[in-house]
């Protein structure tokens, strides 16, 4: 507080003692001689609660009077001019002093000191004890506590008989119940504002009485709380909240973590991943709470080009002829990438990484040299996306069963290893986890451009005849924490992280275990595998989705941008170049990657199990990459 505005209050809190002023300012005026002569009047917080508090009675006081003095006091504590106050000329009487039963003792004795007689003394000795209890002189009383509020005095009913209660000038003693040796008035419907409870026990000698007041507020006004909008960011960097509180003696929250407040601002930043949303909270002092959900909006990771891939085998990049095949796509600029089977659906590792439960179980095969595709195909200009199946595995859950690590696998509810796929790894177990993460980094430091998972899932199935030691909490929270322990893993080595997912799980998600939106904020890219075979005739309205490959190709990623918007992730969907009942060839693999980009989904990943491309369906505008392809960890 600023010396001359010290100055100023002191010149008019002694202007304004000489006056008769309104009951309702009696608690400011106290304070503020509080602050002015106490160590309290060294804290900023102190004088911005009595500015608060002024504000309050200027807006609700009963009286014109009081209005303008605390309109006049608040102008003083901000440093401002005061507001001219008029006072109607009136007739008035000195005010009979409020006093406790201390002050009426210590009253008491004065008196016999000046009068000299037994009967004053007498007088002043006999003054009734009231014990009275209550708020705090000037407390604040919000929505939680105002339930609470009680006043009590020590006695029982007979002691009541002498008793006065007076609420804001109103007789409320018929109101006050004895309760375990005490009196208890609960005053219900107190309104928003000062509130005044006096109490007048009589009785003593020659009438001497006590008094005892409690001067409080009642606050029910939550602060004003802004958050500046709209919150946006791009995926994997910190993101910036900012907003405005009304009340500077308030405190504010922002995803459960405490901010400062600069002059009615505030600011935080937030380390990814960020939810689709965040709580912002503003609490005052007096309990009101206000509460903002902010929504985020993050904006993914781009490649330097749009992503135009096939599937290739580890079996097939060795094959002379298909690889060749590819190449040829490269060059005509029919694709620019290609996705590279990591390890497959029969749970072997085709690269033979350094892991050693990969050795142990036999699933670490020497197919290709990882380094060598990479370094081939990174000097055609060309992206490498590593497909990495993750949960359905017979090797891995076939070894660890037999080696006793049965918690690793899937299980039936007899604690039978479940037999789908011919085994599936427990999605819920840490080791499995480790055992994935370890293959996704050795591929990532090999200079591997993506990890794409797939079957990143439970078992497609009634999930009773299923189950998962270790699950705590919902099977699609296992995978989400799953996905995000692999983003750590592969983060240092600048590798995108990919999922594909069933077609189905943008509208049921509960049968796969794959919350679309969840799933995406831990993600670079989302890719659904809306392959037109796999829709039953009718889904999204569309009669016979095999032979219109365009139309549901088109509905169903409406749906899936849908719910990615926002995440941080982009779309690039799993396309058919296979026939299954009706024939595919270059018009119907056109038809879908059309139908992509109509909706500004621009990249794509066909699917071939037999690795056969028809070059004629694919586009000649894939685009090299420009300088943003990974580089091999030393």
């Amino acid at each position: 507080m600023a010396a001359s505005t010290v100055d100023a209050l002191r010149r008019w809190l002694a202007e304004v003692e000489l006056e008769n002023l309104p009951d309702e300012t009696d608690p400011l005026i106290e304070r503020l001689r509080e602050l002015l002569d106490g160590p309290e009047g060294e804290d900023p917080r102190r004088w911005a609660e009595l500015e608060r508090r002024a504000r309050r009675l200027a807006r609700d006081g009963e009286s014109a009077r009081a209005r303008g003095i605390a309109r006049s006091l608040e102008h003083l504590i901000g440093g401002r001019e005061p507001v001219v106050v008029v006072t109607p000329v009136r007739v008035t009487t000195p005010r009979e002093p409020r006093i406790s039963t201390r002050t009426a003792v210590v009253l008491g004795v004065v008196a016999v000191i000046a009068l000299g007689g037994g009967v004053a003394a007498a007088r002043a000795l006999s003054v009734p004890h009231l014990d009275a209890t209550g708020p705090a002189p000037g407390a604040e009383i919000g929505p939680a506590a105002l339930p609470a509020i009680d006043f009590t005095t020590s006695g029982g009913a007979s002691r009541l008989k002498h008793q006065v209660w007076m609420l804001d000038g109103k007789d409320v003693t018929r109101w006050v119940r004895p309760k375990n040796a005490r009196l208890v008035l609960r005053p219900t419907r107190l309104a928003q504002g000062s509130h005044e409870l006096t109490i007048v026990e009589r009785g003593g000698f020659l009438g001497a009485s006590a008094h005892a007041r409690f001067d409080f507020i009642v606050d029910l006004t939550a602060p004003a709380l802004t958050v500046t909008g709209p919150v946006k960011g791009r995926a994997w960097t910190p993101i910036t909240l900012r907003g405005t509180i009304n009340d500077p003696t308030s405190t504010v929250t922002v995803a459960n973590q405490a901010v400062a407040i600069n002059g009615g601002r505030w600011s935080v930043t937030l380390q990814p991943p960020v939810g689709a949303t965040v709580p912002v909270v503003a609490t005052d002092p007096a309990g009101n709470r206000t509460v903002a959900i902010a929504p985020v909006s993050v904006v993914p990771r781009m490649p330097s080009a749009a992503v135009h891939a096939v599937h290739v085998t580890a079996n097939a990049w060795m094959n002379k002829a298909t690889h060749r095949t590819i190449l040829k796509l490269i060059a005509a600029h029919r694709i620019n990438a290609v996705e590279l089977d990591l390890k497959d659906e029969s749970g072997v590792v085709g690269f033979e990484p350094n892991i050693a439960w990969a050795r142990t179980i036999g699933a670490a095969r020497p197919i290709y040299s990882l380094p060598e595709a990479v370094s081939e195909l990174h000097h055609l200009g060309v992206r490498v996306v590593g497909r990495l199946v993750c949960f359905r595995d017979p090797i891995a859950a076939t070894a660890a069963w037999k080696a006793g690590r049965k918690s690793e696998v899937v299980q039936t509810p007899t604690g039978d290893q479940y037999s789908g796929y011919g085994g599936y790894l427990n999605f819920a177990s840490p080791a499995v986890h480790r055992y994935l993460i370890a293959i996704a980094v050795a591929a990532a430091r090999a200079g591997v451009d993506d990890i794409l998972y797939d079957y990143v899932r439970r078992p497609d199935g009634p999930i009773a005849t299923m189950a998962f030691p270790g699950l705590r909490g919902s099977a699609a929270q296992a995978i989400v924490n799953f996905l995000r322990d692999t983003h750590v893993a592969i983060a240092p080595y600048g590798t995108y992280l990919g999922v594909s997912v069933f077609g189905i799980a943008a509208t049921r998600p509960d049968q796969v275990a794959q919350n679309i939106p969840d799933m995406a904020r831990e993600v670079d890219y989302v890719s659904p595998m809306v392959y037109p075979s796999h829709w039953n005739a009718g889904e999204y309205n569309v009669p016979d989705p095999n032979a219109q490959p365009g139309l549901i190709v088109k509905r169903s990623l409406v749906d899936f941008r849908t719910q990615v918007a926002g995440t941080g992730a982009r779309l690039m969907p799993w396309l058919q170049d296979f026939s299954l009942g009706v024939h595919y060839g270059a018009q119907q693999v056109r038809a879908q990657i059309d139908a992509a980009k109509s909706l500004g989904i621009n990249e794509f990943l066909l699917w071939n199990p037999d690795v056969s491309y028809d070059a004629a369906g694919l586009h000649r505008d894939a685009k090299r990459a420009k300088g943003d392809l990974a580089v091999p960890a030393k």
